[in-house]
């Protein structure tokens, strides 16, 4: 048994006041790692969206949750007017589709009274509409180019004059890919984010062998040869606006020379403001560093609205512009991370939390006003809810952990203060970045079927066609629409021209009307 040295009560006093002393800081680290654990469970295993009336088992009820009619045979309840309204509004609903008439008829033989056996008219009839779904149909288009000749000449002249008949320029020399095939392939992988692996499997069925790598090759010929030119037509577009948003996310890229196929690679997105026309661009970078915005935008001068992110300090006349949905989301994962009996009660992460409210209010009133109106009721009303969060953030620094959901909160404000104040500047600027995370989410939720991208070269593809897909239909188009229109066209002009691109700019007026996308009504089923 080992003998407990021997102290004096001094030795003893001094050393239960330094356990005395490490008690609270322990007490603090436990704390820490409780509410990171906490808040883990809440980002895996709750709503990602920022509210707390969303449950997660209603994440998995869609069918059940948006049904609103009974199984079984429709009935209608409502009035007369109700009705009639309702009908109008269906035939505004479909009046973009064409329509097939289906007439049913008594057989001749019956057309008689069963009474008085004498002939029967038509008194009126009843109207009952489906929507039916064509299937996709693959068939073989032959260009046959004629070539003629003159045949007196043939006879007597020493030459013989040809003519060719005019034929369209392919889009893919030596394939068998047409304009139509070549966008839906596109627009299955980068609209509807199908990967190319699904989309052979789906192509076997209807008859056509096309291999992934077939698949592929289309995919990267496309983006750099027809897509390239256009999409370097917006950069400069894009250069010449005032106001742009950025974002950035992560990609794998498995085979990249000098890199190994475990590192993060990126995926920037570059877009314009609340004005339109709008422009959506990605740009594929290798790495995270500062360097690359401000490679892509040496052209650009004005506001720039990005998250809290440093890479994008040192990019030249430009004026930052933050985030307000980064800071109040630093409030809700301070809040998430507490303990469950607190985060209904009064807390300070709710009084911060409850400024960013403030500033969101005013914006939601602001909504509908003019630029110069909203800049004016900014400095009357966001100006002073900013002074005192500002008094509150200095004052909470002085008391709070650092390390603390909340303590990290407090920094990121006071750090971001310059940057997240610039709104006031200008009332076209948004008080968030919500648009450009918006237009990345397309990207991140295609990366979650197709998991990485091969090359640099694929992914650099990817960047280009993304960007077209998402610029047009931030301009109202149908993006299957216009990538077959790009690529009829593309082939048969001169790409050196300046001038082909004024016809073909996502916001063109010149642009069919085909190609534009119907307005979102849902078709009610009642």
């Amino acid at each position: 048994m080992t003998a407990i040295p021997e102290r004096s009560s001094r030795e003893w006093a001094t050393q239960v006041a330094h356990l005395e002393q490490q008690i609270p800081v322990r007490t603090a680290k436990v704390e820490w790692y409780e509410s990171q654990l906490r808040l883990a469970v809440q980002r895996r295993f709750a709503a990602s969206a920022e509210r707390s009336d969303v449950q997660p088992w209603q994440l998995f009820n869609e069918a059940e949750a948006e049904a609103t009619q009974p199984i079984g045979p429709a009935t209608e309840t409502l009035t007369d007017e109700r009705k009639k309204r309702m009908a109008g509004q269906r035939d505004a609903q479909l009046k973009h589709l064409p329509v097939e008439r289906r007439v049913y008829r008594l057989p001749d033989a019956e057309q008689s009274c069963d009474s008085c056996h004498g002939p029967l008219h038509v008194m009126s009839s009843e109207v009952r509409r489906e929507l039916e779904i064509i299937p996709a149909q693959v068939k073989v288009i032959e260009h046959e180019q004629l070539v003629y000749s003159c045949r007196q000449c043939e006879r007597e002249a020493l030459t013989t004059p040809i003519k060719t008949a005019p034929m369209p320029r392919p889009v893919y020399p030596g394939s068998l890919a047409s304009p139509s095939l070549l966008a839906e392939v596109l627009h299955q992988k980068f609209t509807e984010s199908l990967p190319l692996y699904r989309q052979e499997q789906e192509w076997a069925r209807l008859g056509v062998p096309l291999s992934r790598q077939t698949l592929a090759n289309w995919v990267i010929y496309a983006a750099h040869e027809w897509f390239q030119p256009l999409y370097t037509q917006l950069q400069r577009a894009l250069w010449r606006r005032d106001i742009l948003q950025a974002d950035e996310t992560t990609v794998q890229v498995l085979h990249e020379d000098g890199r190994a196929a475990q590192q993060k690679s990126y995926m920037w997105l570059y877009r314009t403001g609340s004005e339109t026309p709008a422009i959506v661009l990605y740009d594929y970078q290798p790495s995270r560093s500062g360097d690359h915005p401000k490679a892509f935008l040496a052209g650009f001068r004005g506001y720039l609205q990005v998250d809290g992110y440093s890479g994008y300090h040192d990019i030249p006349d430009v004026v930052l512009v933050g985030c307000w949905s980064h800071a109040r989301r630093k409030f809700m994962e301070a809040l998430k991370s507490l303990p469950a009996a607190q985060r209904d009660g009064p807390h300070l992460v709710r009084d911060g939390l409850e400024f960013c409210n403030q500033l969101f209010a005013i914006e939601r009133d602001l909504r509908n006003a003019s630029p110069e109106e909203r800049q004016r009721a900014r400095r009357a009303r966001s100006r002073p809810v900013l002074a005192r969060f500002l008094w509150w953030l200095r004052a909470q620094r002085q008391i709070v952990l650092p390390k603390s959901g909340l303590g990290q909160a407090v920094s990121y404000c006071l750090n971001q203060w310059d940057a997240l104040t610039n709104f006031l500047r200008d009332g076209r600027l948004a008080i968030d970045n919500n648009r450009s995370e918006r237009s990345i989410k397309p990207f991140v939720i295609g990366r979650k079927n197709w998991q990485f991208a091969n090359t640099a070269r694929g992914a650099r593809a990817s960047a280009i066609i993304y960007s077209i897909v998402e610029t047009a239909k931030e301009n109202g188009l149908n993006p299957r629409a216009y990538l077959q229109y790009v690529l009829e066209q593309l082939p048969q002009r001169n790409l050196k021209d300046p001038t082909i691109w004024d016809d073909l700019w996502p916001w063109s007026p010149a642009l069919p009307d085909s190609l534009k996308a119907p307005r979102r009504h849902p078709v009610s089923d009642r």
